[in-house]
């Protein structure tokens, strides 16, 4: 869960991460939820019964919201928002000053995420020119001497996407020219896909604009769910993300091109790489705190299914009792049992020299 920016630059609580997003039964996402609790809270250091509470509560705070939306009408549910400044007031008053003063402090630092403290931070001015800095191995420059025709690739593909965009959004990139963009290691799970962010050039100095351009591949859960009724990945997950997102990026986008190592052209989504997102410190929390952070993810989760027009249902289906918080709260224990089996026998063949490792930050 991350925090989002709504058009009005108010920042919004929801859900994140559309890379493997596709219409499957609603209690997948219940039950990874739940998971992550039991592991992160496992990961603090906390025995199993803190493990178990903070899973049950996110499942309890999504079956409990969804009820509320079940009742509500579809146009409110459809405009509902998480507003961050309202939970902040509603967080205030029940938990010790530290973590407020930590939270606080992980909203101003989303409001500090833009384009222009990214430029400030990753950009140099090369011979008049500004050029985005190597970071190895985060941020490498693409060589460009080994792929001749990746420049005019890269065009192609910027039309393609901007024509993905409401004409207003295609507007404001017609005040933007091309700048730099380099190769950006992302995520654990999309490593062994290809990632570019792309710098864009207002005509002043202050006004830079970050795109990101991500590797979308045939979502994981298609084998199980069935394949998408889109073709093109890009656009399975954008569609994915302005269905259940409340504050979508308004330069969402999808397009095809930038095939490298002699590989076949693939597919992308495009986003701001940096504009007021931000997330919440979870290993600095305590067990309580982390209950709070879970009823809010539960919440908001809640929110997303009940945007598709299927609260009744889900609601329906769930009913009043407690039975289906622990019988998830149970499987997140049992995963988070697998995931530190798992998590074991990486280690032991890495001591065995089946896997090669190298430790870093």
């Amino acid at each position: 869960m991350a925090c989002s920016p709504r058009p009005t630059r108010r920042l919004v609580f929801d859900v994140n991460d559309f890379d493997e997003t596709l219409p499957a039964p609603f209690d997948w996402d219940v039950k990874r939820l739940a998971a992550s609790f039991a592991v992160a809270a496992r990961d603090n250091g906390f025995p199993d019964r803190d493990a178990h509470t903070a899973a049950r509560l996110a499942v309890y705070s999504y079956r409990t919201q969804m009820a509320n939306y079940a009742a509500m009408r579809f146009l409110k549910v459809w405009y509902s928002r998480i507003d961050v400044d309202e939970v902040t007031r509603l967080f205030d008053a029940v938990q010790p000053k530290a973590a407020v003063r930590r939270r606080r402090q992980d909203i101003a630092k989303a409001h500090r995420r833009t384009s222009l403290k990214a430029f400030l931070k990753m950009c140099d001015q090369v011979e008049g020119q500004y050029r985005i800095r190597p970071a190895h191995p985060v941020i490498v420059r693409f060589p460009v001497e080994l792929y001749p025709g990746v420049l005019e690739e890269l065009r192609s593909a910027v039309a393609l996407y901007r024509e993905t965009l409401e004409e207003d959004r295609r507007e404001v990139l017609r005040r933007y020219y091309f700048g730099d963009f380099a190769r950006k290691v992302v995520g654990v799970g999309s490593i062994g896909t290809e990632a570019f962010v792309m710098l864009l050039l207002g005509d002043r100095v202050d006004e830079p604009l970050f795109l990101q351009m991500k590797e979308a591949q045939e979502s994981v859960l298609a084998p199980f769910a069935g394949a998408s009724e889109y073709k093109h990945q890009g656009e399975r997950v954008v569609r994915g993300q302005r269905l259940t997102q409340a504050a979508a990026d308004p330069f969402l986008g999808w397009t095809s091109g930038i095939g490298t190592h002699g590989s076949a052209i693939k597919d992308y989504y495009v986003r701001q790489l940096r504009d007021m997102k931000g997330s919440m410190s979870v290993p600095l929390m305590d067990p309580h705190q982390l209950n709070y952070y879970g009823r809010l993810c539960g919440w908001a989760l809640a929110r997303a299914h009940a945007r598709t027009g299927r609260a009744t249902v889900i609601s329906g289906y769930l009913g009043m009792s407690e039975a289906f918080d622990h019988a998830v709260a149970d499987f997140a224990i049992a995963y988070a049992d697998q995931n530190e089996r798992d998590y074991r026998r990486l280690l032991d063949a890495i001591s065995a020299g089946r896997v090669l490792a190298t430790a870093g930050r």
